[in-house]
């Protein structure tokens, strides 16, 4: 309970609304309550004594009761409503912005598809928590409370039937409630896996399809729909027996009150209207108690969401800025001073071990290494995307760590091996890298990053509607759009990670060009290809997350292994590979 207390702090000014809304229950109870005892007039007086004017005004006032409760119910539902989903909309955004703050370990913790359900599915259940619950959770115990009063006021001795009827009530609320609990929670996990399932599909179904592996999808999706399906079946199986129960033991308390007061009323010891506003009563306080289960029911499955929601919201942020941070970045200089790192912190090896280098501002860098052996790695502790397990990164001559995270990051851009683009047209991707570019600077970076030759033949330029993730164009024009949107940023230190391997060799000499141009650039290219690092100043051999080697093409051409079997198995052809291969296993 204290984790949906700790939600209710997101209501912001909408707690008015739920206040007033409460208000406005209490309001519509008391005006029901008071109808039982003015029909209970209209049957000893009106009726018995045959005063037509009296049942008149005594149906009258009944009326006027009546079409106020319903009026009351009526405001309540707009103030509830209104609660209800601007508290949802406030948890959605306090989720978001939190995710936008997690650093890429953070969100390592988090599947994707988790993180769509916490958003959505999970606010929906504490959304209708207190849409559909909060009426009841206010009405039921002071229905509860008044009915009892108003009963035993009327006449104690019949009364005490609910004596014997609320207890058993109590356990069969209790025994549901404690065996469903635990359930909402293996629900929410089954709907968690579905998500992944149908968002792994969709975002691949090309490759599912060139495949032809549509069935096999099929199978994936009919496996955790299963899962679902039967979550919800053992869960709901024990929840739904809330009505039944309810319902035989308000019946059982009805016939028992109708003999015992019958024989009451034979007996002259209780009159009809008397026995009339305590059925009345009764009923009242049975659908309280049931309102009150399905409140405890929805409360048992809100807490569950709650739960997950919270896990996001009290994630502690890997990286954040230091007090003090410093805002501006001296230059592109690089160094690695002995930086060891590994993804988690019980992870058994490092990823990167012992690495230093120096990259002095201005240089163009090139990495090289087999797959698997830290080259995004290296790359992304520069932005600290990451930061360092042991040792220290510099940009600028500073510590990363001792920058502002904005400053740091708009002062190093990077394209990231895997491609991105957003819906909508190219100016507006392109305006990533500088919100307040003009076309004329657009086009300016798109002529170095060469897609100026493909925009041109599109009629509509740079308002081409790009479609969800850019499906409209290939992966060689993503590649160029993602370099142009990084130049947009005028950054010290560029990163490409692989970012032309869909460009064909002369589009990739041309970019290679424009960025020579960038003499104030650090430039670090991480390639499969060697001629697209040949020319740079210094490169990097990675293996295994260590430094292989350093130095220029001529130097580790010629001392180099490593090295000299890329070369020749790219530059040479393949028999340069086999004999380089060949020789390697007679050694």
């Amino acid at each position: 309970m204290r984790d949906f207390k700790r939600l209710l702090g997101y209501l912001g000014p909408y707690r008015w609304d739920l206040l007033l809304g409460g208000l406005l229950v209490l309001v519509e109870c008391a005006f029901e309550l008071v109808i039982p005892v003015l029909m209970a007039d209209i049957i000893d007086v009106g009726v018995a004594q045959r005063d037509i004017p009296f049942i008149l005004r005594r149906g009258a006032q009944m009326g006027i009761c009546a079409l106020l409760a319903l009026i009351t119910g009526l405001l309540y539902a707009r103030f509830a409503a209104r609660a209800a989903y601007g508290w949802g909309a406030r948890i959605r955004e306090a989720q978001y912005e939190r995710v936008q703050r997690f650093a890429f370990s953070n969100l390592d913790r988090f599947e994707t598809s988790s993180l769509v359900t916490r958003m959505t599915t999970d606010v929906t259940v504490i959304q209708n928590a207190v849409n559909g619950g909060f009426r009841p959770m206010v009405r039921g115990p002071v229905m509860l409370i008044l009915g009892v009063s108003f009963s035993f006021w009327l006449n104690g001795r019949l009364a005490a039937v609910l004596l014997v009827c609320l207890p058993i009530l109590g356990g069969i609320l209790f025994f549901i409630v404690g065996k469903v609990a635990p359930m909402y929670s293996r629900l929410q996990t089954a709907v968690d896996h579905l998500n992944n399932v149908v968002q792994e599909g969709l975002t691949a179904i090309r490759a599912v399809k060139a495949f032809v592996r549509g069935t096999y999808e099929e199978e994936k999706f009919e496996t955790v729909n299963r899962e679902l399906m039967s979550a919800s079946q053992r869960t709901f199986r024990y929840a739904v027996l809330n009505l039944p129960a309810f319902q035989l033991t308000m019946y059982t308390a009805t016939v028992l009150l109708m003999w015992f007061g019958g024989r009451m009323a034979l007996a002259g010891s209780l009159q009809v209207g008397d026995l009339t506003g305590i059925l009345s009563y009764v009923l009242q306080v049975m659908n309280s108690l049931m309102m009150i289960s399905n409140v405890f029911l929805l409360l048992t499955r809100s807490l569950a969401s709650a739960r997950r929601i919270l896990e996001v919201l009290d994630e502690p942020v890997s990286l954040s800025s230091p007090a003090q941070a410093a805002e501006t970045v001296a230059d592109g200089s690089v160094d690695f001073e002995n930086v060891s790192f590994k993804y988690r912190a019980d992870a058994r090896e490092n990823a990167l071990s012992g690495v230093s280098f120096h990259i002095a501002s201005g240089q163009t860098i090139g990495i090289l290494g087999g797959t698997g052996s830290a080259k995004t790695t290296l790359v992304q502790l520069i932005p600290r995307l990451y930061d360092a397990t042991e040792g220290v990164v510099k940009v600028g001559g500073r510590d990363v760590r001792d920058y502002d995270l904005q400053a740091l990051r708009d002062a190093v851009g990077i394209v990231l091996q895997k491609n991105v683009l957003f819906s909508g047209t190219i100016r507006e991707n392109l305006k990533w890298g500088a919100p307040d570019a003009d076309d004329a600077a657009l086009w300016e970076a798109c002529r170095a990053a060469c897609a100026d030759e493909f925009l041109e033949r599109m009629p509509k330029g740079l308002d081409t509607d790009l479609g969800q993730g850019g499906v409209n164009v290939s992966g060689g024009q993503k590649q160029r759009l993602c370099i142009a949107r990084a130049l947009l940023k005028h950054p010290k230190v560029l990163i490409f990670d692989d970012s032309t391997s869909a460009v064909d060799t002369a589009t990739e000499a041309r970019i290679r060009a424009a960025l020579a141009r960038l003499g104030d650039v650090t430039k670090i290219i991480i390639a499969q290809r060697v001629s697209s690092v040949i020319h740079t100043d210094q490169i990097i051999i990675l293996e295994d997350g260590r430094i292989h080697a350093m130095g220029t093409h001529a130097q580790l051409l010629a001392s180099d292994p490593i090295y000299q079997e890329i070369y020749a198995s790219q530059m040479k052809g393949g028999d340069a590979d086999g004999g380089a291969s060949a020789q390697r296993e007679k050694a």
